[in-house]
């Protein structure tokens, strides 16, 4: 009998009758039954890690290490490592994966060079190489004097201890198993220990100590042990509970994965088919009312009788796509708005493909910004609006400001910028992946693809910078644990990765990361060298103070670059929870100062904490300079006719790469 003839022959009742049922992915026996998307459309986030998925009921996982069923457990495993191979297999038949390997070389190589500079500093210095092993020395000597301690009945404090944001020790046998506990502190002691070592080198520059410790929590992080069936009390538990059925759910899952992304494994971090665009996100009522190659303008149906006499136009990333601001009704910044009189209009970028390749941030800048001043005017009749930009959308409508100050064009009021960074020096951990070898290798990886970057590249940078978090979870939650990932609309927005244009996304870079063109002056665009400080709207900064891609005191910059009044806040949490942070939900806070005094440590001592959402705050300064009320417009009533009901075409757009 060949392996998958001995796999079926072992199928339960309950098996066979998925085999027969359409394709979905499963849980392993004792897991949790997972709820209909319906009752389960806007999970809460967790505030300790903004976009992680919610954590399980400790009950789903049984507490003992039981016996299992031999000969069901031996089938079991026979069957996961035949999956195994198959997704094995199946990633070499990629026809990408020869580019795929010369690229990982590449990457090797850097990563090589980078920690061999970090060596040769001890290397030249060979007292630092005896403090360093005597370092780890004593650690190892203090845990195993702890444990000996332990092991005679006497409490002790741990060594070594996560951080209290760190879920991945959280099952109670990591504390209460001394061979469990013994692995997690030695784990602890080892990976701090290689951080110190990059963090307290000496003579090798910022970037490359900032390269190197970010490789190095890479590798702490892929070895962690609670990454593997042997060393994870909770996996080990699960296996022999389920007889490792749990193995096979998380093969079946891998290959689904791997199948999924056409050679490539796309880890599923949320249930992706429990939301709908239109349907159970982005569904605020509106119309689109413009397109052209770049952008579709949805302009929203009103929901009072009068509005402010200035429309909002708002701006966000192309790099995900626009419907974060309006996720489903309780989370949506695009309602919220509404519902305070403003008339919104919000660009829907396009997913670019090979044609759009040669599109430049230029053209960002005419065919975004430019284009939809003129659309809003046709729809509207109004010439002047308050603007609102998110992350990369924030500066390229800072750009925008700066090009109209040198053209005398005054069309827009106010703008808001939504931890938004103008000043790249301080420019948070993406900082790693910016230096000219590194943009060189991008921009082949483009030309190879046909003149874009991949959704699945740019993700999997974003997830690298919180791989426990983005990585690690969800590889032990579906690939070892067998269980399918909670539905959660945050992370389901960020699975919809979008593409970037090649000579956009360099030129973005270069300019930005890179030489930090327009905090400088130095920036060309249409024509015009681009001058901050000749914008002299009011201007709103908002900042998140766990922000890892636009740190505050990067946001913080901006307060010295621009012209005219700048109000600067700083919310709770990170990135995305910080921004969309609906006053209802009662979450995090933020932090007013009216003072802006040189640097970000001195604003923070100055500042008052406020509980709850920044949003009041915004729109108390936004009211203001918004005009007085009128009758509100709907879609269509104006010069510009209705093309199609929002959310759009444009944001349906998959990235299949």
């Amino acid at each position: 009998m060949s392996l998958k003839e001995t796999s079926d022959a072992a199928d339960t009742p309950a098996k066979q009758a998925r085999k027969s049922a359409p394709r979905k992915r499963k849980q392993p026996a004792g897991a949790k039954t997972k709820a209909k998307p319906e009752a389960a459309a806007a999970p809460e986030a967790a505030p300790a890690a903004p976009g992680a998925a919610p954590k399980k009921p400790a009950a789903e996982t049984p507490r003992e290490f039981v016996m299992p069923d031999l000969g069901r457990l031996a089938v079991n495993l026979l069957h996961a490592a035949n999956l195994g191979q198959k997704a094995a297999r199946l990633m070499m038949k990629n026809e990408d994966a020869a580019s795929d390997m010369n690229h990982t070389l590449h990457d090797l190589q850097r990563v090589g060079r980078t920690l061999m500079d970090v060596a040769a500093s001890y290397m030249r210095n060979p007292a630092k190489i005896v403090e360093a092993q005597s370092a780890l020395f004593e650690g190892y000597l203090n845990l195993m004097t702890s444990m000996t301690r332990r092991l005679f009945g006497e409490e002790v404090p741990p060594v070594a201890e996560p951080s209290r944001s760190d879920k991945r020790f959280r099952d109670p046998d990591w504390q209460e198993n001394l061979i469990f506990d013994l692995m997690k502190q030695s784990y602890l002691l080892t990976s701090k220990w290689m951080t110190d070592r990059v963090r307290q080198a000496e003579g090798i520059d910022p970037h490359t100590r900032e390269k190197a410790d970010f490789y190095v929590r890479q590798m702490a992080n892929a070895m962690s042990p609670s990454n593997f069936l042997f060393t994870n009390p909770e996996i080990l538990r699960t296996t022999l509970a389920t007889n490792g059925e749990n193995l096979v759910s998380g093969m079946e899952h891998l290959l689904e994965d791997i199948e999924r992304g056409g050679g490539h494994i796309q880890i599923q971090q949320t249930d992706m088919n429990a939301f709908r665009l239109g349907e159970n996100v982005a569904t605020t009522p509106g119309k689109v009312v413009y397109q052209n190659d770049l952008m579709q303008l949805i302009q929203y149906e009103p929901t009072t009788e009068k509005v402010y006499k200035r429309p909002l136009v708002i701006f966000p990333p192309w790099i995900n796509k626009y419907y974060i601001l309006d996720l489903t009704p309780d989370k949506s910044l695009v309602k919220w708005c509404l519902d305070k009189g403003y008339t919104v209009f919000v660009a829907s970028w396009v997913n670019p493909d090979a044609r759009l390749a040669l599109k430049t941030f230029e053209d960002y800048m005419t065919e975004g910004v430019y284009a939809a001043l003129d659309a809003v005017e046709q729809a509207t009749g109004e010439k002047e609006v308050n603007a609102v930009g998110y992350c990369i959308g924030g500066t390229l409508l800072a750009c925008s400001l700066a090009h109209m100050a040198k053209r005398k064009d005054e069309r827009i009021k106010s703008a808001t910028f939504l931890v938004t960074q103008v000043d790249f020096t301080e420019a948070g951990e993406l900082k790693v992946f910016i230096d000219e070898e590194q943009i060189a290798d991008i921009e082949r990886q483009m030309h190879e693809k046909g003149g874009y970057l991949k959704g699945s590249t740019m993700a999997t940078t974003f997830n690298m910078l919180r791989s426990n978090d983005l990585i690690w979870n969800y590889v032990v939650n579906n690939y070892l644990l067998g269980r399918e990932p909670m539905p959660f609309d945050i992370l389901f927005w960020n699975s919809d990765a979008t593409r970037l244009p090649s000579a956009m996304h360099v030129f973005y870079l270069r300019e930005c990361y890179l030489e930090n063109k327009l905090a400088e002056g130095r920036m060309v665009l249409g024509g015009e060298t681009l001058d901050l400080h000749k914008v002299k709207v009011p201007v709103y900064l908002q900042s998140s103070r766990e922000d890892h891609i636009s740190p505050y005191p990067s946001v913080y910059k901006a307060t010295r670059l621009f012209g005219g009044p700048v109000r600067f806040i700083c919310a709770g949490s990170g990135h995305i929870a910080g921004v969309i942070n609906p006053p209802s939900s009662g979450k995090y806070n933020y932090w007013t100062n009216d003072e802006l005094p040189p640097t970000p440590d001195k604003w923070f001592e100055g500042a008052k904490d406020n509980k709850g959402s920044w949003w009041p705050d915004w729109e108390s300064w936004l009211s203001e300079k918004s005009g007085p009320l009128v009758p509100a417009r709907k879609p269509g009533s104006g010069k510009l006719k209705v093309l199609e009901d929002a959310p759009g075409s444009y944001v349906l757009v998959k990235s299949e790469d």
